[in-house]
């Protein structure tokens, strides 16, 4: 089986009840009201030993300043659903073609806590891709390996007080990459999918 097909495979397996997949509650911030629909890309390069492309966002953004994270961004109203959005995002973030991506599926939708529903899209790319960086939104692109970011063992609990409530993150730490917050969490979710996919 190829890549993509042993993924598609896995991601639409049939699962189980547990463990329970990650979400925040975003009810309780000044976000409120309806979550605000957004879309990632988890591309795969398609390798012996497959790797993850994530981006490292600028520090002058107004949101998630210097953070690793997908490829995305909200779902536009001309956008024709989560996978366009995308797949645009991509295009525009880090000059991915979207004729290059062999989409697999969706992932498990992703609530933040500060207001979005993010809907990860899962394909598989070439190797050895040359990206380029959108240098208002996007300061770098790496891969990480994809065994080394959905191995629990690398996926660290991390328990914090904001706003005067304890919060509950993961953390992935490769390399000189911190991968924190919304997009770890989506791996911890994408892990377990895959495990329940293998099993």
């Amino acid at each position: 089986m190829t890549l993509a097909e042993r993924l598609r495979a896995a991601l639409h397996a049939p699962h189980d009840d547990g463990p329970v997949l990650l979400t925040e509650d975003v009810r309780d911030t000044a976000y409120g009201g309806a979550p605000m629909p957004a879309a990632v890309l988890v591309a795969v390069t398609d390798r012996a030993e497959p790797g993850l492309i994530l981006t490292r966002r600028t520090d002058t953004l107004r949101r998630h300043a210097g953070q690793v994270a997908f490829p995305g961004g909200r779902i536009d109203p001309e956008d024709d659903g989560p996978i366009a959005a995308a797949l645009r995002e991509a295009h525009e973030e880090i000059g991915l073609r979207p004729d290059a991506v062999e989409l697999v599926g969706s992932a498990d939708l992703y609530r933040t806590i500060t207001g979005f529903e993010v809907q990860p899209v899962v394909g598989v790319i070439p190797p050895d891709l040359v990206f380029r960086p959108e240098p208002g939104e996007v300061a770098a692109v790496f891969e990480a390996p994809l065994a080394f970011v959905l191995d629990p063992a690398n996926q660290l609990q991390v328990n914090v007080e904001w706003q005067g409530r304890d919060r509950h993150y993961y953390e992935i730490m490769w390399g000189e990459h911190r991968i924190w917050g919304a997009t770890a969490a989506m791996l911890v979710n994408l892990s377990r999918r895959l495990k329940w996919g293998l099993a």
